[in-house]
């Protein structure tokens, strides 16, 4: 057995899997450290993937040939698309998953990976040769050696786990935490700091009146995640509950609060905003008098429920007791309380936008560690780490996503630029071209650059070109199709829509609003020979036609004001370039500008508190 490796990827979760199955895909001899195999990938929290936002970065996942999509498709209970009576920028797509077979499948996947060996153990020391890091050392003292090393230790370092005021040491419920690495970087000079998240408690679904609840069943059309899927059908597909809080459960919530480690101060870390615990709502939030839970069920042979929306470090006790005010929860019985869980993270403006660390070369970092929350982040962080570090050790150029080409980019793009003051999680509301950044044209955008790469297989390539040929062709159709008043307008009076007197373009019928474009479609069956099935694959080609159509405008405007800020990123900024002797820069932005070193002066007028005058003069400077 040899011990020497291209690639050392340390920890198992999301960010550590996509990372460890890219590099090896790449051809980079690469080795996964991991504490346990059996839980590779563990959904530590919720039991799903996807979601607002991030529903489009599993789909830039996948476009790319990463592995969270197709795992996903093959192990999910449930799937809807969210947001569908919004926009098609909103929509996004999101998967309850069975836990068990999710880590399962992971790790069969992983095992039958070439260039690809997993090695069971803590990872608690770098070894670090002239500022540049050549291999890992473990628990038991086996040394490894590589070109790169990428860093995926989730909530482990130094993780502490609360329940009240019991407190334990631990990465998660029933995992031991890591230990040694946060120190070594921190002497390193690294910013190591802390944050805080949680879970809730997980619920016997024996002890829960579903029959009070109201029942949210998912999609029953075969939708799915990965494009090499034409269609998913779910067998036995399962339900969401939806319940409520309530005055009691408020009450019982605060009479808890003075042995609540995070209204007491135990807790130090922050937490995130947008996803706070049952506890923090209800002061944060006290003029409300509900708030509300989903059951999710955990898997198809289990019992077990998750409960979104009660995520808890109250007592046992607490928790209890207010559980079981809960409509359809008065006989409550749990597998094990909700729990917050501090752990250490870096800085990531400490990273260049590869994720390779500026402090020391061959170092990555992926996931948490960067301050992020949620599977999908941490998922696409590994993958592009993972891909970085092989470009790097090939010397070869690297592969950066700009912000109007993926969610990705604009979440990398943020922690570098911004960092992070609470766990940073994906909305769409931080992407400026949402327009542009769709879940139905991740392949459109990302797939020819990963062939580059040998990531995305030759069949991603043709089913993309099939698709966009289809789309074409649909509108091509559309353009030259003339109908009759005596032919649509019966259609067009069922859909609100105004009747036509003369013959007319179908185009003009499809751009109406009221219109949808596989109804019409389907209305003109046979027509000029027009090819048309319900298949899934096909109504997503029918989608991307109907996109194309009645958002050209605003994609077009969106693609134009992009071009033009990417001009910035087009102007470089040396990397030797002291800012301390450039006076007429705010004192803030001199600083600023130090601290991160921005690669371009886009990435700079980025930075929070550099203002736009500061980026002028540093253009003007530059120019000169």
């Amino acid at each position: 057995m040899n011990f020497i490796y291209d690639i050392i990827v340390v920890g198992g979760g999301h960010a550590g899997c996509e990372a460890a199955s890219a590099a090896a895909r790449m051809g980079a001899k690469t080795l996964l450290v991991t504490m346990d195999m059996t839980k590779l990938a563990q959904m530590s929290c919720n039991p799903a993937m996807g979601g607002i936002a991030k529903g489009q970065i599993i789909r830039e996942i996948d476009a790319m040939g990463g592995m969270s999509g197709i795992i996903t498709d093959r192990t999910m209970i449930q799937f809807r698309m969210l947001n569908k009576s919004k926009g098609p920028a909103m929509w996004s797509p999101r998967a309850q998953c069975d836990r068990m077979l999710f880590s399962r499948e992971w790790r069969r996947v992983l095992e039958s990976t070439d260039n690809l060996h997993i090695w069971q153990e803590q990872a608690t020391e770098l070894i670090i040769e002239e500022k540049r890091v050549t291999g890992v050392v473990t628990s038991f003292g086996t040394r490894f050696l590589s070109k790169a090393v990428i860093l995926t230790n989730g909530t482990f370092l130094n993780g502490l786990m609360h329940v009240g005021f019991r407190t334990t040491t631990g990465g998660r419920s029933g995992d031991q935490d890591s230990r040694g690495l946060s120190d070594q970087l921190r002497t390193l000079g690294f910013t190591v700091e802390r944050l805080k998240t949680g879970t809730s408690a997980r619920v016997d679904g024996r002890s829960v009146d579903f029959s009070a609840m109201t029942e949210q069943p998912g999609d029953y059309d075969g939708r799915c995640f990965s494009y090499l899927n034409d269609e998913v059908r779910i067998n036995d597909p399962r339900s969401c509950y939806i319940t409520h809080t309530n005055e009691d459960v408020h009450q019982e919530l605060r009479d808890g609060l003075k042995f609540s480690p995070l209204y007491t101060g135990r807790i130090k870390g922050r937490g995130p905003r947008y996803c706070p615990s049952v506890e923090d709502k209800i002061v944060t939030f006290a003029d409300k008098e509900t708030h509300q839970l989903f059951l999710e069920p955990e898997g198809w042979d289990t019992n077990e429920y998750y409960i979104n929306g009660f995520s808890s470090s109250l007592a046992l006790e607490t928790q209890i007791r207010a559980l079981s005010k809960v409509r359809g929860l008065e006989n409550v019985v749990i597998y094990r309380p909700g729990y917050a869980i501090e752990y250490d993270f870096f800085q990531p403006t400490q990273l260049k936008q590869t994720l390779e660390t500026k402090r020391i070369e061959g170092l990555y970092f992926a996931g948490q560690i960067n301050g992020t929350t949620g599977y999908e982040e941490a998922g696409a962080q590994g993958f592009m780490a993972g891909i970085n570090a092989v470009l790097k050790t090939r010397g070869k150029q690297p592969l950066i996503l700009r912000r109007d080409e993926a969610y990705i980019g604009v979440l990398i793009d943020d922690l570098v630029t911004k960092g992070v003051d609470e766990p940073y999680r994906m909305f769409t509301s931080r992407a400026e071209y949402r327009i542009l950044l769709r879940q139905d044209n991740a392949d459109e955008r990302l797939t020819e650059k990963a062939f580059e790469l040998g990531l995305a297989g030759e069949e991603r390539v043709r089913r993309l070109r099939e698709k966009l040929e289809m789309a074409d062709e649909i509108i091509a159709f559309l353009k030259k199709s003339s109908v009759a008043p005596s032919e649509i307008n019966s259609f067009l009076v069922d859909r609100g829509t105004s009747e036509i007197n003369q013959k007319i373009k179908a185009i003009n019928l499809a751009n109406r609003p009221q219109i949808d474009l596989k109804d019409l479609l389907q209305s003109l069956n046979g027509h000029e020979k027009l090819m048309y099935n319900n298949s899934p694959r096909m109504l997503e080609i029918i989608e991307t036609a109907e996109i194309r159509l009645k958002y050209s405008g605003y994609m077009e405007r969106e693609r134009g004001v992009a071009e033009k800020i990417n001009r910035l990123e087009d102007l470089k900024i040396p990397d030797d370039i002291s800012y301390d002797e450039l006076s007429s820069i705010s004192t803030e932005g001199r600083q600023k500008l130090s601290k991160i070193r921005p690669v371009t002066i886009g990435q700079a007028s980025r930075i929070s508190g550099v203002s736009s005058s500061d980026v002028s003069i540093l253009i003007m400077y530059l120019g000169r």
